[in-house]
């Protein structure tokens, strides 16, 4: 069993010790092997944060079975990052503890818990949907324009440029816009 503890403090004057001695002592009373140890110094607001990156790559990996973390809090600040990393853990294999708040998802009533932290979350995406659904709806009844502006081509020279045999990226890198731009303008030739 690959055990991971992942430990986290907000600024580099504090110090994960505490952390990581429950939890090393959990992983000891687990009967899991040493535990790989990751920990950052750094505000979990920020989701590229070096140790938990690493730790994810293990994990993506399948170098690692069990996450073991002090609190939820430590792992990520909002809902929607921490349901979807557990729900990417959760596919991989990767089971999922967090010490203080009993969450172990390598038990039944964990098991249970993940999922009603799925349900709550994919509410959450939807309702997300459902209110930028409405917001476009109600830009397009007052007649507001929506999407990227339709770039502005020399018709002319973009013909010159097709008479050259140029490619689609050359006649793009000739008139200063994207590839998709020129193809756009060229089927509307």
């Amino acid at each position: 069993m690959n055990v991971a503890i992942y430990a986290r403090v907000s600024t580099k004057e504090q110090n994960v010790n505490m952390q990581l001695l429950e939890l090393r002592d959990y992983v000891s009373k687990r009967g899991w092997a040493r535990a790989e140890e990751f920990a950052d110094r750094m505000s979990g607001a920020k989701s590229n944060r070096p140790a938990l990156s690493a730790l994810l790559t293990k994990a993506k990996a399948r170098k690692v079975d069990v996450i073991v973390v002090w609190k939820l809090d430590r792992f990520g600040r909002s809902v929607q990052h921490l349901v979807n990393t557990i729900v990417d853990l959760n596919a991989l294999g990767v089971t999922f503890v967090s010490l203080r708040d009993s969450l172990d998802f390598s038990t039944p009533s964990g098991k249970l818990q993940f999922h009603v932290l799925a349900a709550v979350a994919e509410f959450e995406r939807e309702l997300i949907r459902e209110r930028v659904r409405a917001g476009l709806a109600a830009a397009r009844k007052q007649g507001k324009l929506l999407g990227r502006p339709r770039a502005d081509i020399d018709v002319l020279r973009l013909r010159k440029l097709q008479t050259k045999k140029l490619s689609e990226r050359a006649m793009a890198s000739e008139l200063g816009v994207s590839r998709t731009a020129v193809v756009h303008a060229l089927a509307r030739l």
